[in-house]
């Protein structure tokens, strides 16, 4: 088993470091079922969900498979896997009553075993549906046809009782890896997770497993590049092997993800004490923290107007996601035309005429019209052009102001060009726009702790 600390995106890593592990590890496969997926009309929800779920027992998910709802395919992905060598497959979906649900049916054939009727299961799955026969009437044959259906479970498997109709199965196949079949509808599989995990055939996999120690750090207006170049450097005088390390750039934001088994906690802090020492200026998380938990925070006993237009009201939207977002947004105006920004925010017309609608004077001015409109401490004003068209080479499209102003006369402003599509634009500007009030927040924090001496 080679276990690498590896980083770069994920179209070009970089290796900087590797060593032979020879530690037991349990690997683990998903295989997610649904022709809907293959098509692109529905997005998976269950295999991003089950891998992080699978990580944080400590298991080493080595394969992520998308199927469609035939049989021949399910069963030539289950084949793939078994030679691979993993330990554990997770499938979801293709437990129901219909025709194209035969996922029951391919394990039992995997497994070299024969379907056989759960009685007690079968009476179990009657009385759900009949709970539900008001809504739906169905003819009492094809009742117990489905119920039949979904009752069959193949020989020696542990059947897991059903969220919806659909029983789950954990399935043992001898000199091969032991799968769980869960269904897909992702509350229920969700809420059938725990009861998986607690059954004997899945409880014999996971028993070796040893969970992954992990920090996460998170940076802003640090490129990609020089997060790879720096590991390169570290890993020439730090021996990087037992971390596993990931590099992903969000938006506007950097984060690295460090694993490792029990016992390099001491390689890992050494390695986070670099990256603080060499990028301090962009390192705003190293407890996990994200932009928005800081915000919550930071703005307690605050009060923030928000004045926006190329955003259209998604700096708002973001802040207000949390619980109790009530208690520091004060309100927002979309102030999309120049009549919206000149008569809800009190831009002046003319400063509107003599530097244009997107710029970094009106930007402050609808900041500041912001925190006057809903009497807050703190304002933020948002302008820009999003594209796709509407740029100048003055101005180009991704141009965007940006300004934080408060009742103590701070202020802070930016007026990047940001590269992407519209919608990512409009996202990485909110993202700038949380960083800006994050950095005059921290900067009012420390000014009062100096007053008092803290």
């Amino acid at each position: 088993m080679s276990n690498k600390a590896t980083v770069g995106g994920a179209d070009n890593p970089t290796t900087v470091g590797g060593a032979d592990n020879p530690t037991t590890e349990v690997r683990a496969a998903i295989v997610v079922t649904g022709t809907e997926l293959l098509s692109g009309r529905i997005t998976d929800c269950n295999g991003p969900w089950l891998a992080r779920r699978l990580g944080e027992l400590g298991v080493e998910v080595a394969h992520l498979m998308c199927v469609g709802d035939r049989p021949a395919d399910l069963a030539a992905a289950l084949r793939f896997l078994a030679s691979q060598g993993v330990d554990l497959v997770v499938t979801s979906g293709g437990l129901g009553p219909t025709a194209d649900d035969l996922t029951a049916e391919v394990l039992a054939r995997f497994a070299g075993v024969e379907l056989e009727l759960d009685e007690a299961m079968e009476q179990q799955i009657a009385a759900i549906l009949a709970r539900y026969g008001h809504l739906a009437p169905m003819d009492p044959k094809t009742l117990r046809v489905a119920n039949r259906k979904q009752a069959m479970v193949p020989c020696g498997a542990e059947p897991l009782d059903p969220v919806g109709t659909a029983p789950g199965l954990v399935v043992p196949v001898v000199g091969g890896p032991t799968v769980i079949a869960l269904p897909g509808p992702p509350h229920e599989l969700q809420a059938m997770w725990p009861a998986a995990l607690a059954t004997s055939g899945a409880a014999a996999v996971l028993a070796p497993v040893q969970p992954f120690a992990s920090a996460r750090l998170r940076l802003f207006g640090l490129p990609e590049s020089e997060i790879a170049a720096t590991l390169r450097e570290v890993s020439a005088t730090l021996d990087l092997a037992p971390l596993e390390i990931t590099t992903c750039l969000r938006g506007a934001e950097l984060e690295i993800d460090i694993r490792h088994r029990p016992g390099a906690e001491a390689i890992c802090a050494a390695l986070i004490d670099q990256l603080r020492a060499r990028h301090s200026r962009y390192l705003f998380s190293t407890d996990g923290s994200s932009l928005d938990d800081q915000l919550a925070g930071l703005l307690t006993g605050r009060r923030i107007g928000l004045g926006e237009s190329c955003t259209g009201g998604l700096l708002a939207a973001r802040l207000t996601e949390r619980p109790g977002s009530s208690a520091y947004v004060a309100g927002g105006v979309v102030a999309y035309s120049n009549a919206a920004k000149t008569e809800l925010l009190g831009v002046p017309a003319e400063l509107i005429e003599q530097h244009g609608a997107v710029s970094p004077e009106v930007a402050a001015a609808m900041a500041d019209g912001a925190r006057k409109r809903f009497g807050a401490d703190i304002g933020c004003g948002i302008t820009g052009v999003a594209g796709p068209g509407g740029g100048t080479e003055a101005k180009p499209v991704g141009y965007v102001c940006l300004c934080v102003t408060t009742n103590d006369g701070a202020a802070l402003a930016r007026d990047p060009v940001l590269p992407g599509t519209r919608a990512e634009i409009r996202d990485r500007s909110v993202t700038v726009a949380m960083h800006l009030l994050r950095r005059v927040l921290r900067a009012a924090e420390a000014e009062a702790a100096q007053a008092t001496g803290a």
